[in-house]
């Protein structure tokens, strides 16, 4: 059956149609993001969900989304989702960072050429039949410095083009690297020396604990005295009351926002202040800019329900098309490691430690590691996949290590897990061989290889004579079949360990049975779909 997606905000005719042409069905309702309680009736039914900004995808709305597997924003913005919500359940949160970037860029500058200016206040007056000319004296551009808050992808872009209209510009990033700002022609600075330094600052980083009032009273101060602020990123990372206030005493010479702490801004500390320019969250608002989001986002989901790739998702490690094929077989090893693993562990866990050994070392280890994670916790919570199982696990403390390494022996790649409890320490190893079937090669540190099957039986027991038989006499008995048995220890008469694959589940009483068995410390039943 075909993927099925909701789209239940403005999106372009092409964009729906990108969805029909990668298979996936699409059901085009506009409107229906304004429709909370209709929205939610049926949201259940979409593996998809398609939004701007109108939608809100709550706490409540993702409670009822049984099938949801991916929410996809057109734009860069996700506030309208709530992300911890969505993790929790395992769906996917993509946004389209890249689709707006010029654009955003684009309107930083047109709020600081508008700013120095005062070119909105001059086309009000002329408009109005008066001749200010001597009231609205501005400032250049051209050899001021700018101070940019964030240079990733869209202050990156508005660098470049400061730069072209002849500014030196300053860069506060603790993400971007000296020889990053030598390629882009920027300074990189500190904080305090962009605020005491520029003549103009530009915001363009996003909404976090760390940079929410980053402008705040006390930074204001530290400002230099006529500074023009452009904020076209996010609302509150402004103290609005604070900037009114510079503004007032003079200290701040101007301001242009596109964006305010409370949305829509039918009210604000800024507004009718003198050379403050304000715009209604324009920064994405232009043709092209609307058809590139929407079309990004529509290729993102069918990719992903289609073919698994995930791209610029918030809550998921990103797996591109061409990746994916590849690493679809490592990431199903990777699954029935951490399933082995949670089959047979019954006390609290309190470290994991994943090796990647040789070719796995060079792959997508941030999707393996999910996939590990989800396999882990999924005998005790069924419905968990490689979003929530990451946040389960920092939810509950366990500590989590990943460890690289160059190929140490005959396997070009394997995956090792390492489980600590209170009790003791379990660890299994796979690899994925030239069919691209999962398989087991070392449990408890003991070699072996063998098959994955989605029935198993796993027994660890004393080394003694006569076990093979009495293991395949009491399966036979019960008509269970053995499609495979593999065995491996530790030394003559020391530990050892069965592993067997069978053709369908086995009874309790089968069980009981082979755990009667004096040699035999343990006898566990184990599912794996690898289907």
């Amino acid at each position: 059956m075909a993927p099925r997606v909701l789209v239940s905000d403005e999106l372009s005719e092409t964009a729906v149609q990108i969805f029909r042409d990668r298979g996936v069905e699409v059901d085009f309702q506009p409107q229906l993001g304004k429709d909370k309680e209709k929205l939610a009736e049926i949201i259940g039914n979409y593996d998809g969900l398609a939004i701007r900004s109108a939608t809100k995808a709550t706490e409540k709305l993702i409670a009822a989304a049984a099938n949801l597997k991916v929410i996809g924003r057109a734009g860069i913005g996700v506030d309208n989702v709530d992300i911890p919500a969505a993790s929790r359940r395992g769906i996917i949160v993509m946004n389209t960072p890249f689709g707006n970037s010029i654009t955003t860029a684009e309107h930083a500058i047109a709020l600081m050429f508008a700013v120095a200016r005062q070119l909105p206040a001059a086309d009000t007056s002329t408009q109005a039949g008066k001749w200010e000319k001597s009231k609205f004296m501005g400032v250049e551009i051209t050899g001021k410095t700018l101070g940019v808050i964030g240079a990733g992808n869209i202050g990156g872009i508005v660098c470049k083009k400061a730069i072209g209209l002849g500014m030196h510009v300053l860069a506060y990033d603790p993400f971007l690297s000296k020889e990053r700002a030598e390629e882009m022609g920027v300074t990189k600075v500190e904080l305090d020396e962009l605020l005491a330094q520029a003549d103009f600052i530009t915001l363009h980083v996003p909404m976090t604990d760390k940079t929410r009032g980053i402008l705040n009273a006390a930074a204001l101060a530290k400002t230099k005295k006529g500074v023009r602020i452009i904020n076209c990123a996010r609302g509150g990372l402004v103290d609005e009351k604070a900037l009114a206030d510079a503004l007032k005493s003079g200290h701040v010479a101007g301001a242009g926002f596109d964006v305010f702490e409370v949305e829509p801004a039918t009210e604000s500390p800024l507004f009718g202040l003198p050379n403050v320019v304000c715009t209604p969250h324009l920064g994405a608002s232009t043709t092209e800019a609307q058809e590139n989001v929407a079309l990004q986002v529509a290729e993102q989901m069918s990719d992903y329900l289609v073919k698994g790739a995930v791209s610029n998702a918030i809550n998921m490690p990103s797996i591109t098309a061409e990746e994916a094929p590849i690493l679809k077989p490592f990431i199903r090893l990777a699954d029935v490691l951490g399933a082995f693993v949670g089959q047979v562990t019954e006390s609290a866990i309190k470290e994991i430690e994943i090796l990647y050994d040789g070719q796995t070392a060079t792959m997508n280890t941030k999707a393996l590691t999910s996939a590990v994670l989800a396999g882990l916790i999924r005998p005790q919570v069924a419905d968990v996949n490689m979003v929530s199982a990451p946040i389960m696990i920092k939810e509950k403390g366990i500590i989590l290590s990943e460890v690289k390494r160059d190929k140490s022996g005959v396997f070009d790649g394997y995956i090792k897990l390492t489980v600590k409890t209170e009790n003791q320490t379990r660890s299994v190893a796979g690899t994925v061989f030239s069919d691209g079937k999962p398989r087991f090669i070392q449990i408890k540190g003991i070699n072996l290889d063998a098959d994955v099957g989605n029935h198993m039986v796993y027994i660890t027991n004393t080394d003694v004579p006569g076990m093979i038989g009495f293991i395949g006499m009491t399966l036979g008995e019960a008509k269970v079949n053995i499609a495979n048995f593999q065995l491996g220890r530790e030394k003559e008469a020391g530990d050892a360990i069965a592993l067997l694959y069978v053709d369908g589940p086995v009874s309790d009483e089968v069980l009981d049975k082979l755990r009667a068995n004096p040699a035999i410390r343990q006898a566990k039943p184990l599912v794996f779909n690898i289907d």
